[in-house]
């Protein structure tokens, strides 16, 4: 359900979000219908009014900007020089594989400027090999992806409480419908939709190696309103509704570094308006709905299914699905949100917007129980509005209160590490004229 920094030389913009002209780091080359920015994404604080780049990190050279300084022009000569006697090495004197070392333990923030340093950092840095790296060492920061506009993104990064604008998807923002999906698997942002004028399904996909957005990635059977979940590079998309409206029980995954679509066994139940997550090593499709009747109500599943990758084999979980406000009702409207569920160390939680409550699901007696609250000033309509995610330890709501057409969007957090009931705390606090549309965490 939920789930980066590009290899460019990021800057710290005021709240105006102003970009920089003296750009010159590198382009993007296209990449199909390439939606290219020259610029990093923006970097901006709430109220703050004072611009500052952020520091590059020279320390191979022996050199330490203060204060927002630029590289100074001997530095720029002593970095091309280096790139071009030593472009293997990376770090003169300790070798590529002990400087790899190193970098994987950087923070994703420092790669912009490390990328800055010379010709075979920034190609390091693009071809995505630290990220891989990362993973295998268990070296992994989770930044929060968000939109609140058909065709802005945002990204919010919980160890540094920075804002970051992504290019636009496109230009004109009535090109597409608003109905969307998304999800984060390795290094993509993938947003599926619809074209406005075909009618057609796209998927959009950002890659922060090139802080840029492309399209023409089809899936084997192009589908909306499907439950998906990542787990490192793969991710699965499973139910949903094809292009003539029917309710599908196909699933495929992708894996990002391949990037190809395969597909998997049918599920048991087609299903729609669901929600899946990665558990234990198992993909799970929570909940759903079937069919529509002149009421414009549908049936609701409260049953799941989990899926073996090993024996590639689909199981039905009676009740898996998290009880709604006022009990197991048979049929749900199309104005409800299908499930909000989360995992954090292999344990299933949900969100109840009624009733404004945090569940956990015991997978042993295979029943939900009320834990706590969510924070007091997450605010939805039906479920919309409001993203419950996983990231990394903790459980995280994007929401906000709204009056009057104005806003505020809050990242607040909570670890199940602690004892007793949640108890959040505000990470990050925005203005926004819009509720959030989607939402995906990227761990990488």
């Amino acid at each position: 359900m939920l789930e980066g920094r590009c290899c460019l030389d990021y800057r710290v913009f005021s709240s105006s979000c102003q970009e920089e002209n003296d750009w010159r780091c590198m382009s993007c080359q296209p990449e199909l219908n390439n939606r290219r920015s020259k610029h990093p994404p923006e970097i901006y604080r709430e109220d703050e009014q004072i611009k500052r780049k952020v520091p590059k990190l020279t320390s191979c050279l022996g050199f330490h900007p203060q204060n927002g300084d630029d590289l100074p022009k001997e530095a720029e000569d002593q970095c091309q020089s280096h790139d071009s006697s030593d472009s293997q090495s990376l770090i003169h004197g300790i070798g590529r594989d002990n400087s790899i070392s190193c970098l994987i333990s950087c923070s994703r923030s420092d790669y912009g400027s490390i990328a800055s340093i010379s010709k075979s950092f920034r190609s390091l840095v693009r071809s995505g090999e630290l990220y891989r790296l990362r993973r295998l060492n268990d070296v992994i920061e989770h930044w929060i992806y968000f939109s609140c506009h058909l065709v802005e993104w945002e990204a919010f990064d919980p160890s540094r409480a920075r804002w970051m604008r992504l290019p636009r998807i496109i230009d004109y923002e009535f090109a597409v419908f608003p109905d969307r999906e998304s999800l984060a698997v390795g290094t993509e942002l993938l947003v599926f939709t619809r074209e406005f004028i075909t009618s057609s399904n796209i998927i959009y996909k950002y890659s922060i190696l090139t802080n840029s957005w492309t399209s023409g990635m089809k899936m084997n059977v192009p589908r909306c309103l499907f439950g998906s979940a990542s787990l490192g590079e793969i991710a699965i998309l499973a139910g949903g509704r094809d292009s003539q409206g029917h309710i599908l029980s196909s699933a495929e995954m992708y894996n990002s570094e391949t990037r190809q679509w395969l597909q998997l066994p049918d599920m048991h139940k087609p299903r729609n308006m669901c929600s899946a997550v990665f558990m234990d090593g198992k993909f799970y499709v929570i909940g759903g709905r079937i069919g529509i009747d002149e009421s414009n109500k549908s049936q609701v599943l409260t049953c799941s299914e989990e899926f073996d990758l090993q024996t590639r084999t689909w199981t039905i979980i009676p009740d898996m699905s998290p009880a709604r406000s006022g009990g197991q009702e048979t049929f749900a409207t199309a104005a409800e949100a299908p499930p909000l569920v989360a995992v954090v160390n292999n344990e299933l939680y949900s969100a109840d917007c009624a009733d404004m409550e945090v569940r956990r699901y015991d997978k042993k007696r295979k029943v939900w129980s009320t834990i706590g609250r969510l924070p007091e000033r997450a605010a939805s309509m039906n479920g919309w509005g409001l993203a419950f995610r996983a990231c990394g330890d903790n459980l995280v709501v994007i929401s906000g209160p709204r009056t009057a057409g104005e806003g505020i969007i809050e990242v607040n957090a909570w670890s199940p590490k602690e004892e007793g009931p949640p108890r959040w705390n505000l990470l990050g606090r925005k203005r926004s004229s819009n509720f959030v549309y989607n939402c995906a965490v990227m761990g990488c």
